[in-house]
């Protein structure tokens, strides 16, 4: 079996790719020119450079091939300019799908890994409550509004074998954006955003790798399905497990009203498109941070798919850390 994975060279892609040559697949990497090959080092990999900006073009980077499984774990969750999201996450999808469809590629399953961004705030009022996937989406950030166009136009489709997987908070090695919380708390301090109590939901990165496979093998075209470990953590859970593995340094943690971070990512965005280098505090972080409820159901992936995440925060950030320790980036 042959199977095709965009976004091959990112922290989720990588793992994807190597858990398809552990099942014996003839494993295909989608990556840019500009790509870093660092996680794709297996001889058995085979790159496949696809321009996702141009249909015209795919369509001629595919035509050699037949693929039985596509996974799209290719995006992008910072842009300088925010029409970048609607351009990768969107428009990106539907050149890859419009590719296949014209070659008529015979796939058993297409895989898109969106988000549980697309739902944005909703659901908080105290107690919060799981969001499921009756609720209307109501996304809040760039990023997530653009996978919700990506997955409403593959609601579209007629006859295209696709799932929809929409993970929460995806960590672990190689990951770069909780990265920086470790980074901080190892320089001693920490910061918390709002006074409002805000329930986290986390997923490590190898319990998204067996829903991939699993929505491969068991998952209903045009079904949707939520990622977590299952549990629901408090805000500050996260940041005390990473001191807790870094050995408990002195720190001071810093919790700033919802004003305080506005401020803060407005000039992170202006001082981004000024300098042209993508700034982690940004609009969408904002609104991100000052969200409440992370909660979501993911008990359709367990009944249908045979969903059991194996992996719970506090072994996560214990691989995490010492894989970035290891790896000489702590």
């Amino acid at each position: 079996m042959k199977i095709l994975i965009t976004g091959a060279s990112g922290f989720i892609g990588s793992f994807i790719i190597e858990e398809a040559l552990k099942r014996g697949l003839d494993t295909w990497a989608a990556v840019r020119g500009s790509s870093s090959k660092a996680y794709l080092q297996d001889e058995r990999i085979n790159l496949i450079a696809l321009n996702l900006s141009s249909r015209e073009e795919l369509i001629e980077q595919l035509r050699p091939h037949q693929f039985d499984y596509v996974v799209h774990a290719a995006g992008v969750t910072k842009c300088i300019d925010k029409r970048d999201f609607r351009r990768i996450n969107t428009e990106g999808t539907k050149n890859l799908v419009q590719a296949l469809q014209q070659l008529q590629m015979p796939l058993k399953r297409f895989v898109y890994l969106s988000s549980l961004s697309v739902f944005g705030a909703i659901r908080e009022q105290q107690p919060y409550e799981e969001i499921r996937e009756t609720d209307t989406p109501r996304p809040n950030t760039e990023y997530g509004r653009s996978k919700l166009e990506a997955e409403q136009w593959l609601d579209t489709l007629k006859d295209f074998p696709y799932v929809i997987l929409r993970p929460t908070g995806v960590y672990g090695p190689r990951e770069r954006d909780y990265f920086l919380m470790a980074k901080s708390i190892k320089g001693h301090s920490d910061f918390a955003v709002g006074y409002k109590r805000q329930d986290i939901t986390f997923v490590y990165v190898s319990d998204v790798v067996q829903a991939v496979f699993l929505a491969i093998e068991k998952g209903q075209t045009g079904r949707k399905y939520f990622l977590s470990d299952g549990e629901v953590y408090q805000s500050t859970t996260f940041s005390d497990l990473i001191h807790e593995e870094l050995g408990r340094p002195w720190w001071i943690r810093i919790t700033a009203p919802v004003w305080v971070l506005r401020i803060v990512t407005f000039f992170g965005e202006h001082i981004g498109r000024m300098t042209g280098k993508i700034s982690a505090l940004n609009n969408d972080k904002y609104n991100i941070l000052r969200q409440r409820n992370w909660r979501c159901d993911i008990q359709p992936a367990i009944d249908e798919l045979g969903y059991q995440p194996q992996v719970k925060l506090k072994e996560g950030v214990r691989r995490s850390i010492k894989w970035y320790k290891e790896q000489g980036w702590l």
